[in-house]
């Protein structure tokens, strides 16, 4: 399998009224951070656990002594994070146990699961160079409600700032996503910059940081 799984949700999930519907093998939650050996087993296969990889409901994960995971669950917005070594099967909103224990959980403000579950979709486009058009283009001035909504945004990423521990980019993930339904590149470029303030090792973080950085060029 490659690095990152495809950021289409199958079939058999469907949103609607806040809430959604999973079946069994469905895209269930987002890896947003991963140190060390982690590993995953699933009924499509297995290998080596990738930043900003999808999990699927039942997928299997092995944290190796040392290493460490932080899984964030869409339909409820819960964050675990696990020390290896342990082990765990994902479920619908969250993980069973099968060795160790998660030792850190926090539930993620309503909206935040949605925005960063396309983060795999943006780093896709990232590796492709595309663009994706949504909302307005660069040249194109927001709407009062645009302008609005950017700004909720914001206060949630500065809420979710205070609540996730100093290394955690997940307020970052959920602000980028918003930012791109606007293009709003120069504001993206900063924040993938402050991803890689908190994870300067982190491949995929300077996959988006370096797309942010070509799209501010190229819409000038």
């Amino acid at each position: 399998m490659g690095a990152v799984r495809s950021a289409l949700l199958v079939a058999a999930l469907s949103l609607g009224s806040g809430g959604a519907v999973y079946a069994q093998g469905a895209d269930v939650g987002l890896i947003n951070q991963v140190e060390g050996d982690v590993s995953y087993a699933g009924a499509s296969g297995g290998g080596k656990v990738q930043s900003f990889m999808k999990m699927r409901q039942g997928d299997r994960f092995t944290v190796a002594a040392g290493a460490r995971l932080r899984v964030v669950y869409f339909q409820n917005g819960r964050q675990e994070a696990w020390r290896g070594p342990a082990s765990f099967r994902s479920g619908l909103d969250h993980s069973e146990a099968l060795a160790g224990i998660v030792y850190e959980v926090a539930n993620l403000p309503a909206g935040v699961p949605q925005k960063i579950q396309r983060i795999p979709e943006l780093l896709q486009m990232a590796k492709l160079g595309g663009i994706q058009v949504r909302g307005v283009t660069p040249k194109q001035r927001a709407s009062l409600e645009q302008q609005a909504e950017v700004a909720a945004a914001r206060a949630t990423y500065a809420q979710l700032r205070q609540q996730v521990p100093p290394d955690d980019i997940t307020p970052e993930l959920y602000l980028f996503s918003v930012l791109q339904d606007y293009l709003l590149y120069d504001d993206m470029k900063t924040v993938a910059d402050e991803m890689l303030r908190k994870q300067p090792g982190n491949q995929e973080a300077q996959q988006l940081a370096e797309w942010a950085r070509v799209r501010v060029q190229s819409s000038r």
